[in-house]
């Protein structure tokens, strides 16, 4: 258990990261009607996980924790990249590297470790946030698959949160939702954390065009 209370900490909504301000497309699928109930709700995040951008995000994680473990800088350099590339809209780049940049601060002032500066000397710019999180899980000796899995139900707990505030779901629902997915979770964390980059992919492009769609939708709560 002691592995898992920096993961606590650094992906509960009390880490200063402002996770609370996106909602990765949500908003506009709930305005066009995509969202409506608890059903749909877990269809979409589902997807995401199983297929989607945190599908990937989770390789990403793996791939970025076990660069720093072997002190492979070009490989890093290529993951942190790669990260970047793959945010699909002007939304999703500002979620991530938003994010990532905010978490990378946080952790050098109070979690400080030789990994994390490794990783502003190899990639000085922007750091997406799947980055940032393994780089520090690395840096902390933490598990690979208790970080795996923390990340993903931070995103997903992140995402239900936002979708109670839409008003989608309630917050009993939005519970229910959590735990029903927790299974999907731990099952893409264990996909994840032996693959490589070659598996990145997805195919979730309803949530690709939500992103798009919601840069110019009029009335929003949230930044993505």
């Amino acid at each position: 258990m002691a592995a898992h209370l920096p993961l606590m900490i650094w992906l509960s909504p009390s880490f200063p990261v402002g996770a609370f301000a996106y909602s990765h497309g949500l908003e506009w699928a709930f305005e066009s009607g995509d969202l409506h109930d608890a059903q749909s709700l877990h269809d979409w995040l589902d997807a995401l996980v199983s297929q989607g951008s945190l599908r990937n995000d989770l390789i990403l994680f793996a791939c970025t924790l076990r660069a720093i473990e072997a002190g492979d800088d070009a490989a890093l350099t290529e993951i942190a990249e790669l990260a970047l590339a793959l945010a699909n809209s002007a939304e999703r780049r500002l979620e991530t590297v938003t994010q990532g940049n905010a978490f990378v601060a946080a952790l050098r002032a109070a979690w400080p470790c030789d990994a994390i500066e490794r990783l502003k000397r190899v990639c000085p710019g922007d750091v997406a946030y799947p980055v940032a999180v393994a780089t520090a899980s690395a840096g902390h000796g933490l598990p690979l698959d208790a970080s795996l899995e923390a990340y993903g139900l931070a995103f997903v707990a992140n995402l239900v949160s936002a979708s109670v505030r839409l008003g989608i779901v309630g917050q009993t629902d939005g519970q229910k939702l959590t735990a029903a997915l927790m299974l999907a979770v731990r099952a893409a964390a264990a996909e994840a954390g032996p693959a490589t980059l070659e598996d990145l992919g997805g195919c979730c492009y309803r949530s690709d065009l939500a992103s798009l769609r919601h840069e110019t939708q009029y009335s929003r709560l949230f930044r993505s």
